[in-house]
């Protein structure tokens, strides 16, 4: 069974730093984090593919970088300047070279004073 493992999240104040990593089982072709908050749809934060090419939600570009190891399987995202509404539930998601879907459980980040 394909197992992404997350962690890195927690409590900031506003104008902190947090890093976020996401591990896999297998390799992924497609690694992204997506975020939601209660009663709201998940949104895609930031997606990397296995070239290296990223792409950003709006709200984010500028201040949240996303990154990969591909030898570990893992990818990161390093948030800078975090601001209250970047508070969410920040779920890894991987696509294998195969086309499947896979998620995370979910890391909480607060950003909060």
């Amino acid at each position: 069974q394909v197992q992404l493992v997350e962690s890195g999240g927690g409590l900031v104040q506003p104008g902190g730093s947090l890093r976020l990593s996401c591990a896999a089982s297998i390799s992924i072709f497609t690694f992204g984090w997506y975020r939601q908050v209660p009663g709201k749809q998940r949104e895609l934060v930031a997606r990397i593919v296995s070239g290296g090419s990223t792409n950003y939600a709006d709200s984010v570009k500028g201040r949240f970088t996303i990154s990969r190891d591909n030898a570990k399987n893992t990818v990161y995202l390093q948030m800078n300047s975090l601001k209250p509404e970047d508070t969410a539930v920040y779920y890894c998601y991987s696509t294998s070279w195969a086309g499947l879907e896979y998620w995370g459980r979910g890391t909480q980040v607060t950003v909060s004073s």
